[in-house]
Parts: structure tokens; C-alpha cells; sequence
């Protein structure tokens, strides 16, 4: 069972699915009929951020301007940067894919509850609202794990139906995402719209698709007991151009 707290929070990857995941600096897989919808191509004005401004912001472009944020249970798991309910200002971290400067980390610990997570996202937009990202069909972005990391993250995208700023939500934050698997090399991964599903057993409501007129950021989850973590993400972007 996944959660996160209010601060909200691709091919995917090939160990886990047949998703069509390619490292960083390889060819991406011919399209096919099984695998076309991962072939999301990058559109202009979607990229998110590259981290290498140095700041906490993602990049004012395209009505968007949120801002990375951290966030843990309460349950005696640990994160690096600190959450903001607890005093810290996300920062950058230095190492990014391609051999850029500077990308998005986390690490520590996930506490031994039975209902325990650590997580680092955005929003999409500030004050934190929706964002209409509907003329998009997915979301793209480099991810890697580092060493005695666990490699098991769940991306999750919170839209109207799941925020609970959205209104709509009776039990809140079961976004609609995906689990992949990572690496130590920086590898491309891509998730379109499509593909994205809630979790079972829980949550309400569930809804047949993701609101794509209606998202609020995207997050980057860990919620194994006791799992170490050390995660790190760049160049998120909007992929897909209709």
C-alpha cells in the first residue's frame, strides 16, 4: 500500500515490464505494435527541469513554475534533503545524467511500519493547482539508484481525483503511476498517460484513466520497510505532443 502526505507528491523499465527502457546515450527500441506508445517523442516547450539553474523550482515555462519538494511518514523514516514540514529547502545534487552538473536526490532510510514511505516531486504550477497537460500523452525522465540503494520506485502522478486539493478524493493519494525498476547507469524512462494505473485495494475513488487536464506534479516513491535509498532523478519533461 502506497501513500503520501498533502505536500502532493519513461519507456518504463524493462526489468520490470516489457515497456521499453533503453540507458542513457543508447537507441531507443524500434516501434511496434506492443511497444508504440512508449516511443513518446520529446515536444518543445515540455521539458520540466534539468536541475542545472541550482535552484528548487522547476522551469517557468508553459504556465508551469512549481516548485521540488521532499517528504516522509512519520513513522521513523528518514530523507535527505529534509521534508518541508520538518524545516528544509529541497536542493539540487551534484552528478547529473549526461554528464550535466547538477540532478534531483534522495536518500536514507524507509522506516519498519506497516504503512511507511519517503518520496521527492514537484508541483506543477505555484500556489499548487491544476495543470491541464492534456495536448501531452506522457511524462519522460533519467533515473538511476545508487550504491545499496533499493531499486524499486513507484512514479506517481496525482491528478483531481486523487489530490486531496482536487475536492473529489474520500481516501486520498492513490495516484495513478507506475513501478519501475532502476539501475546504477542513468537510464531513460518513459510513462505515457495511458498506461498509468492506481493501485488496488485501496483508495477512492478509482477512476478509469488518469484526468490529464487535471495534474498537480509528479513524485518518485519508496515504500519497502527498512529498504536503504539513494535515488536520483533529471531532465523530467512532458512527452507526446497531440
Amino acid at each position: 500500500m502506497f501513500h503520501s502526505i498533502d505536500r502532493g507528491v519513461v519507456c518504463l523499465a524493462s526489468a520490470v515490464s516489457a515497456l521499453g527502457c533503453y540507458p542513457a546515450g543508447g537507441a531507443a527500441p524500434p516501434a511496434s505494435a506492443d511497444n508504440a506508445d512508449t516511443q513518446l517523442a520529446s515536444c518543445a516547450g515540455g521539458r520540466l527541469d534539468d536541475g542545472e539553474d541550482g535552484n528548487n523550482q522547476i522551469l517557468a515555462t508553459g504556465g508551469r513554475g512549481g516548485y521540488w519538494y521532499t517528504y516522509a511518514d512519520k513513522a521513523g523514516s528518514t530523507i535527505v534533503p529534509p521534508a518541508g514540514d520538518a524545516g528544509g529547502t529541497f536542493s539540487m545534487s551534484e552528478g547529473g545524467a549526461h554528464g550535466s552538473a547538477l540532478a534531483a536526490r534522495m536518500q536514507g532510510k524507509v522506516g519498519r511500519g506497516s504503512i511507511v514511505y519517503v518520496g521527492m516531486g514537484f508541483s506543477f504550477v505555484d500556489p499548487k493547482g491544476p495543470y491541464d497537460a492534456s495536448h501531452f500523452r506522457g511524462i519522460a525522465f533519467f533515473a538511476k539508484a545508487g550504491e545499496k540503494s533499493t531499486t524499486s520506485v513507484r512514479v506517481k502522478v496525482p491528478d483531481v481525483n486523487t489530490d486531496k486539493d482536487g475536492k473529489v478524493c474520500t481516501e486520498c493519494y492513490n495516484d495513478f503511476g507506475a513501478d519501475i525498476a532502476l539501475t546504477s547507469a542513468w537510464t531513460r524512462h518513459v510513462i505515457p498517460f495511458a498506461t498509468m494505473k492506481q493501485l488496488s485495494g485501496w483508495g477512492a475513488p478509482h477512476t478509469p484513466a488518469i484526468e490529464a487536464s487535471k495534474l498537480y506534479g509528479i513524485q518518485w516513491q519508496v515504500a519497502s520497510p527498512s529498504a536503504t535509498y539513494d535515488i536520483w532523478i533529471d531532465d523530467p519533461e512532458l512527452v507526446g505532443c497531440r
